[in-house]
């Protein structure tokens, strides 16, 4: 598939991705509006609505892509967005006029990514953060309780998790400021309080929820990818002091809530479909409910880079890949509703830190420097944990047959405490 939109080579956009998202012009021309990835351009789906474009039968006279959001659009479901992308794909084919020939409509719909300002994409209600990656919790279980019984029993029977702060996440390019909290007592003293001195970047992926459930109704684990609109590349903000003082009995809480980043492009599962690959198999066996028929990951090669605040580039930190996650996507839906637990149309779901078993796979820097014993280098400059200034930025890029699909960046910088 060819685009008649220049994609250079790199480029994470081709044809074959066309990922979502919510923009502005940064004129301040109009509001925020959805739009679709192709090359260096945004494609504003409102001005390919407004032109009568979607007329199949789902589509057609609705008012999805007149929203400042994705949840409506979102909560049509896969029909509608398979209906939208075979419908877009053929507008941006280099074989089709209706858009490359028309002057005035390419004016309107069309906007470089130079000229827009890129918005979270989605109204999120709820954000729940799962413990997924074996290695992860195995290198953090050895940290914090020793080498002999690293992961709890209960870790193999069902995907851990725990309910996020959803009105902290924000979207690539947003500054982090370092948190304040309390750390561990030393000896018979009180405990510390003052700016985190162990903050870190948690290298994950969320998936985002479209049509949910009813309450008190569950969601077949054969059924579940139905109702995963697509990925974004999420950074969890870890502190991880305050995060170990806090987190006995009731786990993570102002470690976690004071800032998540997300990629500004939802990569739809659709995109990926030529990505995928079978998932780790599971031991003991899971439950029935968790028992899949086709249990599948994706291929997503994942890359952090860290960027000090004097240094002119950044230095690669961790290479590791989505394939390493234990519990699968639908996995993770299955088990989240199976109490009834209602899912929302933009509920987001965090996969946890995604590490693979090498030593330059490891998903943040509690693992990269095994809690602060074992220093990293970055061109020179020592780091164990992240300092002020620095800017943190996670790429993932899957790569076809001449072409790629990616997710382009999430990224954030770390602003000094608040006296």
């Amino acid at each position: 598939m060819k685009s008649f939109v220049e994609v250079p080579p790199e480029s994470h956009f081709p044809l074959q991705n066309l990922p979502y998202g919510v923009f502005e012009p940064v004129d301040g021309d109009g509001g925020p509006r959805i739009g679709v990835a192709i090359g260096e351009h945004v494609l504003d789906l409102s001005a390919i609505a407004v032109a009568g474009l979607f007329d199949g039968p789902i589509l057609t006279g609705s008012d999805c892509f007149f929203q400042p959001s994705m949840n409506v659009f979102l909560g049509m479901g896969r029909p509608a967005w398979k209906e939208a992308r075979a419908t877009i794909q053929k507008l941006l084919s280099v074989d089709e006029p209706t858009l490359r020939d028309n002057a005035s409509l390419r004016e309107k719909s069309l906007w470089p990514m130079s000229k827009v300002r890129m918005l979270l994409p989605i109204v999120i209600g709820d954000y729940t953060d799962f413990f997924s990656s074996m290695h992860h919790a195995k290198n953090c279980g050895t940290i914090f309780r020793g080498p002999e019984n690293p992961i709890p029993q209960n870790w193999f029977h069902l995907p851990i998790a725990y309910h996020g702060r959803a009105s902290s996440i924000v979207i690539s390019g947003t500054d982090v400021v370092r948190p304040r909290g309390q750390g561990h007592p030393s000896g018979n003293s009180p405990p510390s309080f003052g700016p985190s001195q162990k903050l870190d970047f948690e290298l994950e992926m969320a998936a985002v929820v479209g049509p949910g459930n009813k309450l008190g109704e569950s969601i077949d684990v054969d059924k579940a990818a139905d109702h995963i609109f697509g990925l974004v590349l999420m950074n969890d903000w870890s502190a991880r002091d305050i995060q170990a003082w806090e987190y006995v009995p009731l786990g993570p809480f102002l470690g976690k809530s004071f800032g998540t980043t997300i990629s500004p492009w939802i990569v739809t599962l659709e995109a990926l479909e030529p990505f995928s690959c079978d998932a780790p198999k599971q031991e003991p066996h899971p439950l029935p409910y968790l028992e899949e028929k086709i249990s599948r990951n994706y291929d997503i090669p994942l890359e952090v880079w860290i960027k000090p605040a004097k240094h002119q580039h950044p230095s690669i930190v961790t290479k590791s890949n989505f394939k390493n996650l234990y519990w699968t996507l639908t996995q993770q839906v299955a088990h989240h509703t199976i109490n009834g637990c209602n899912l929302r149309p933009g509920d987001l779901l965090g996969t946890g830190t995604i590490s693979g078993s090498e030593d330059e796979s490891l998903g943040c820097l509690l693992e990269l420097s095994w809690n602060g014993k074992k220093p990293l280098f970055l061109n020179g400059t020592e780091r164990r944990f992240l300092e002020d200034g620095d800017e943190v930025t996670f790429t993932a890029c899957c790569k076809g047959n001449g072409y790629s699909v990616g997710f382009g960046t999430c990224s954030g910088r770390v602003l000094p405490a608040v006296p």
